[in-house]
């Protein structure tokens, strides 16, 4: 059962790498760093639990970077569009 949870945890985490370099998607988007954020936090349990100090270190690291740009990426204000054909006018 652990195999499968680290074959998807890592899934996680490669399938969004992979979209950026396809130009699919962004490192900033919420999804990319969701699914970043899933996989490196269930990938360091698995290191903790199997005391893998180096794997440990990385997906610890991994995740709490994808933790931050979740947050700052949250926080961002959305941008007004001012071509919106739903802008209202005076």
């Amino acid at each position: 059962m652990t195999q499968l949870i680290s074959l998807l945890a890592a899934m996680l985490i490669l399938v969004p790498f992979a979209m950026t370099l396809l130009s699919r998607m962004t490192t900033t988007s919420v999804s990319y760093l969701t699914m970043n954020l899933i996989g490196s936090v269930a990938l360091t349990a698995i290191a903790i639990a199997g005391r893998q100090y180096g794997f440990i270190l990385l997906e610890g690291v991994w995740a709490l970077m994808s933790a931050i740009g979740l947050v700052r990426t949250l926080r961002r204000p959305i941008p007004y569009d001012m071509s919106s054909p739903n802008r209202k006018t005076k």
